[in-house]
């Protein structure tokens, strides 16, 4: 064949194939497409025809071994055999001693908690070891609007919010909650605990740098972990320390002469101290270094304040001025979840981006409208805050100036009592916090004994957790104030709980004892 044949035969080789592509629906859009994509963009047509090119040559190359070369076969018997001497790693680590005998004595409540509840022994106690401060689950208002809502709404919404587990109840309760609090708008979320755990993250990324306090709960080191953030922490409630730390990061950012996210992470009420944060000078600083806030106040919503506000309220500062307040649901409002409060650009942005909201179910709508309800009743009755405030100086008056032993640690007006053995206590009998820990297990069980239901901070989950290798967390006596009980009951109930901790602490000392 010489070369004129040749290109004939080429010609009309061509010619066929374009003949039978033009037959293929679609092949005019694609020819046409080429076209244009070449006259406009010629370095695009080639970049595409390698991508073409590379994508024929992947599917034609041939298969290759996953292994190295030196991959030994095992038989079936030897697969079996090490299938059966492997021990996977335990998820928790073994309970302790301690543990063991804590979870045996753990009393068991039988029906409807309340000041009053039944235990599966038959006894009946007084009950100081709940977070139902007003008696809210005790209204009867509140239960029927519970009920129907249950029966309206069904248990759950079987759904995450954004996509079909958002009903017209979880919209009515934001909007409570951010005009209760005076802030643009909110968000609810469906667990209290995973809120704050993922508002930080939502937020701040690598990078970006937290300041928080030393004594934040472990919620909130969860969401400092999560973010991946350069994390700097100042001494518990010392603003002079903040202002150190917060100075150094403004000056070392504008010396390297850059710019990220900084954000000041504290709380309302210390879960772990009982205290309070000094907001005043926490929004004086923000303003004076270029820092966000985010306010947990888990434990000061529904508590601090005249119509329990929380912290805003109690110290008089305006809520637009704190970027993020997060809050809980559970608690003293008696329902579930928690919330994200602030502007309209913060809300929108954990809709979209919030791991907790955007991956879980919604919040059920009992839930929701309970919230509601109970946010209306601290609104229109704050007679009920004053109650308990009363019972709270009734329980202070009984343990901390009288007792010997311990001193209490919680703001004035914390439902929440922490009652930790005094420093020349610990000092003089050289308490290590094992001996501490069962020696308020030994008080528990006494006050038990005679009636008071109490507990124990429970600070095991965070020793480990970021940032806890240099703070010391003193166990304590956690007793629950609440205004479902009379000032006489709280006054009987605080002699019965003093004079457990006497008794045990007057002991003869024996250190068997405390090891067993």
């Amino acid at each position: 064949m010489d070369l004129h044949e040749a290109q004939a035969y080429l010609q009309a080789s061509l010619h066929e194939i374009s003949h039978t592509f033009q037959k293929v629906p679609g092949s005019a859009v694609l020819i046409r497409y080429i076209q244009s994509s070449y006259q406009n963009d010629p370095i695009r047509s080639a970049i595409e025809l390698v991508l073409v090119i590379f994508f024929v040559r992947y599917l034609l190359s041939p298969s290759y071994p996953t292994h190295d070369p030196n991959y030994v076969k095992l038989r079936e018997d030897e697969i079996d055999e090490l299938v059966r001497e492997w021990e996977p790693e335990p998820l928790v680590a073994p309970q302790t001693s301690f543990e063991e005998a804590e979870a045996e004595r753990q009393p068991v409540i039988v029906g409807p908690t309340g000041p009053k509840v039944k235990l599966s022994s038959g006894k009946t106690v007084t009950n100081l070891a709940s977070y139902n401060f007003y008696n809210l689950n005790a209204s009867e208002s509140i239960k029927e609007k519970a009920i129907q809502t249950l029966r309206t709404y069904g248990v759950g919404p079987c759904g995450p919010p954004q996509f079909y587990g958002t009903q017209d109840v979880h919209m009515h309760t934001e909007q409570d909650i951010a005009s209760f609090l005076g802030t643009q708008s909110s968000i609810v979320y469906s667990h209290a605990f995973s809120t704050i755990s993922s508002v930080i993250p939502t937020f701040c990324k690598r990078g970006d740098v937290i300041v928080a306090d030393k004594m934040v709960n472990y919620s909130i080191r969860k969401g400092l972990e999560a973010s991946r953030s350069n994390i700097k922490w100042y001494e518990h409630n010392d603003m002079e320390d903040l202002e150190r730390v917060m100075k150094k990061v403004a000056e070392e950012q504008a010396k390297r002469k850059i710019l990220t996210r900084r954000f000041i992470v504290t709380e309302g009420l210390f879960e772990m101290v009982g205290d309070c944060s000094n907001l005043p000078k926490l929004v004086e600083l923000k303003e004076k270094y270029k820092f966000r806030i985010a306010l947990d106040e888990t434990w000061s919503f529904g508590v601090l304040g005249r119509n329990g506000r929380g912290l805003t309220e109690a110290q008089n500062v305006d809520s637009e001025a704190v970027d993020m307040i997060i809050g809980s649901l559970a608690g003293p409002l008696c329902a579930a979840g928690g919330f994200c409060a602030g502007s309209k650009d913060v809300v929108q942005h954990q809709r979209i981006n919030a791991a907790s909201y955007t991956y879980s179910a919604a919040l059920p709508a009992m839930a929701a409208v309970t919230a509601s309800e109970t946010l209306n009743v601290l609104q229109c009755n704050p007679d009920i805050l004053l109650q308990c405030r009363e019972n709270i100086r009734a329980m202070r008056a009984q343990l901390d100036p009288r007792s010997d032993w311990v001193q209490c640690t919680s703001d004035p007006e914390n439902p929440v009592m922490l009652l930790v053995f005094k420093p020349e206590v610990v000092q003089s009998r050289r308490l290590t916090n094992e001996d501490q820990e069962r020696l308020l297990l030994e008080i528990t069980d006494e006050t038990l004994a005679n009636g008071v239901l109490v507990t124990r901070l429970k600070s095991m989950p965070m020793i480990g957790s970021i940032g806890t290798k240099d703070i010391d967390i003193k166990p304590a006596l956690k007793v629950c104030i609440t205004s479902g009980l009379s000032k006489k009951e709280i006054e009987k109930a605080g002699v019965t709980i003093r004079h457990a901790i006497t008794k045990i602490m007057t002991r003869k000392p024996n250190r068997q004892s405390l090891a067993a």
